[in-house]
């Protein structure tokens, strides 16, 4: 029989359709590319999270996040913050290590003492806490590239005006200048943890 007579037969209904054997096997190749997809998860690799902190609502939201991957992901977390001065419109002072008070440094301080507890009761054990004095942009991806990390979550934060037009956002810098990916989770967004 030659295909023009199997035509001829389709047509006549003597031979049932092609298309219903075709669509049969299609479900099978969804299936394995499905499965194959959600073990490719397991494939990525996240050991270290770094997660900058100025203790504000938007950066504690941010944290939920970190959190989450690392207990997902067996990552140690690295909670960061750091105490910076206050910059001048002129921007002709520059902040000496020496304009940092002790009692700033002892709040700080004791504020990350708090934090890593809370994520150590999450159920985080590889928490370790970070302060540094500087630009926090510049000391967020030095300690990035110290610890090199797999991933920076951190929280975009509401400026004034005049200082964000003046020397950016730290978030902006931070993702244009970090060795690895950066999670920026939004104050007022749909969250996914």
């Amino acid at each position: 029989m030659t295909t023009n007579d199997k035509q001829v037969l389709a047509v006549a209904g003597r031979l049932p359709a092609m298309k219903s054997q075709t669509v049969a096997t299609r479900p099978a190749r969804l299936r394995t590319s499905v499965t194959r997809r959600a073990t490719d998860r397991a494939e990525i690799a996240i050991k270290r999270i770094l997660a900058p902190t100025d203790f504000s609502p938007e950066s504690k939201k941010a944290l939920k996040y970190a959190v989450r991957f690392a207990r997902d992901y067996g990552s140690e977390l690295t909670l960061l913050h750091v105490v910076e001065t206050a910059i001048s419109p002129s921007l002709e002072e520059v902040p000496e290590a020496s304009a940092f008070s002790k009692a700033e440094m002892a709040d700080a301080e004791a504020k990350l003492r708090t934090l890593v507890k809370s994520v150590r009761d999450a159920g985080v054990p590889g928490v370790r806490p970070a302060i540094r004095m500087g630009l926090a942009a510049h000391e967020i991806v030095e300690v990035a590239k110290q610890l090199d990390a797999d991933l920076i979550v951190i929280a975009t934060r509401g400026y004034e005006a005049w200082k964000h037009l003046v020397i950016g956002s730290t978030t902006a810098r931070v993702a244009r200048a970090a060795p690895c990916p950066v999670l920026v989770v939004r104050e007022n967004e749909h969250d996914f943890v």
